[in-house]
C-alpha cells in the first residue's frame, strides 16, 4: 500500500519508548526528527494518531523518587508506579506535541495537535498480577537487587543476561477510557497524541475507576486503539527496519510480508524475542484479526516513509 493510497485514511503510529533517548534533553532532540517524519505523513493527507512508549522514562522517574525519599531528612515520598506512568505520559506527550506543532509551522500544515492523557482499563483477574514480568528502572547486581527487594518489598528478576531489575505487572489492556474524545478530535481534523506508555492502568470496581500499579504494553494498547478507531493501518516503529527469522544468527532472514497464520507459526517456533519483537508481532495480529481490512507494518522510524509506500518493513495481513 503506497503512502498516497492512504490519503484521507487513518493510521495509528506507535513510537517505541527506547527510541526516545535516555534523558529529556536527548529525547527532545530525537523527537524533533521523529516529528519531521510524522509531519510528512500528515502533509500527504494521512490522519495520524500517535502513541508512544515510556519503558525507560517511567523507570527513571520511579527511581528518582526512590533515591530522593532515602535522603536524610527528605520530605519526598515514594511515588506510586501508576502516578509515574502519568508523569511520563505527560512530559513525553508535551514534548512530542510541541515538536509536532513546530514542524507543522515549518511545513505550513494547518492542523492542530492535541495530547490526550489516556486511561486504559485492565482486568483484576489478569494473571499478570500474580506473575510479575515487566522490567523497569536501573540495572542492579544480584546482591543489590536482593537487598533492594528486601528493603522495599518490590519484586526483582534477572533481565536477559544484562543484570537484575525491578519487575512489575503488565496486564493485557481491555479498553480505552478516552476513546470517544480521541475519535472526535481525530474526526475534527486534529492530530492526536494518546495512550502514552500503554496508558494509565485503571480497574472499574463498583462503578468507580481505581488506579493500578502496573505497566501496560503500548503496542497492545495501540492495536486496540487502531481497531476501535477503524484505522486502515497500524504502524509500529522500532529499532530495526524489519522483523527477522533467526535474528542475530548467520541464517538471519528478513520478513517482507507475513499473514496472521504465518506470524503465529513463527511465534510457535520462538522466532521473536519476548519483550522485544514478540509483543509487536502479537499486537499486529490482534489488530489485523479484529479489523481484517486493516494492515499492520513493523519498521524503523527512519524507514517509515518507505514502509508506508510498501518499499520496506514487515507487513502483516489477514
Amino acid at each position: 500500500m503506497a503512502s498516497n493510497d492512504l490519503e484521507g485514511k487513518r493510521v495509528v503510529v506507535a513510537l517505541g519508548g527506547n527510541a526516545l533517548g535516555p534523558d529529556p534533553k536527548r529525547q527532545l532532540e530525537l523527537l524533533e526528527k521523529t516529528s519531521e517524519h510524522l509531519a510528512h505523513m500528515v502533509k500527504e493527507g494521512i490522519n495520524v494518531v500517535v502513541t508512544h512508549g515510556n519503558g525507560p522514562q517511567v523507570g527513571v522517574i520511579n527511581e528518582a523518587f526512590e533515591v530522593a525519599s532515602k535522603q536524610k531528612d527528605s520530605q519526598v515520598q515514594m511515588m506510586p508506579l501508576v502516578d509515574c506512568d502519568a508523569m511520563s505520559q505527560g512530559y513525553i506527550g508535551a514534548q512530542l506535541t510541541c515538536q509536532l506543532m513546530n514542524q507543522f509551522r515549518q511545513q505550513a500544515i494547518m492542523r492542530s495537535v492535541i495530547d490526550v492523557p489516556t486511561h486504559v482499563t485492565v482486568d483484576a483477574d489478569d494473571p499478570a498480577f500474580k506473575d510479575y514480568e515487566k522490567p523497569i528502572g536501573a540495572f542492579m547486581t544480584e546482591a543489590e537487587a536482593k537487598a533492594f527487594a528486601k528493603e522495599t518489598g518490590f519484586k526483582v528478576r534477572e533481565d536477559s543476561g544484562r543484570g537484575w531489575r525491578r519487575v512489575v505487572p503488565s496486564p493485557v489492556p481491555q479498553g480505552i477510557v478516552e476513546l470517544e474524545p480521541i475519535r472526535q478530535l481525530m474526526e475534527d481534523g486534529c492530530i492526536v497524541v494518546a495512550a502514552g506508555g500503554g496508558g494509565i492502568p485503571v480497574m472499574l470496581e463498583d462503578g468507580q475507576y481505581k488506579a493500578v500499579d502496573a505497566i501496560i504494553d503500548k503496542d497492545l494498547t495501540s492495536a486496540i486503539l487502531a481497531w476501535k478507531l477503524e484505522a486502515h493501518m497500524l504502524v509500529i516503529l522500532t529499532a530495526v527496519e524489519k522483523a527477522y527469522l533467526n535474528f542475530g544468527k548467520p541464517t538471519q532472514k528478513a520478513i517482507d510480508t507475513m499473514t496472521v497464520d504465518e506470524a503465529r507459526e513463527y511465534i510457535s517456533q520462538g522466532q521473536f524475542a519476548p519483550g522485544s519483537m514478540l509483543p509487536k508481532v502479537e499486537a499486529c495480529i490482534k489488530f489485523v484479526e479484529a479489523h481484517p481490512g486493516g494492515r499492520a507494518l513493523i519498521t524503523s522510524l527512519g524507514h517509515a516513509a518507505e514502509g508506508l509506500r510498501g518499499e520496506t518493513g514487515t507487513m502483516i495481513t489477514a
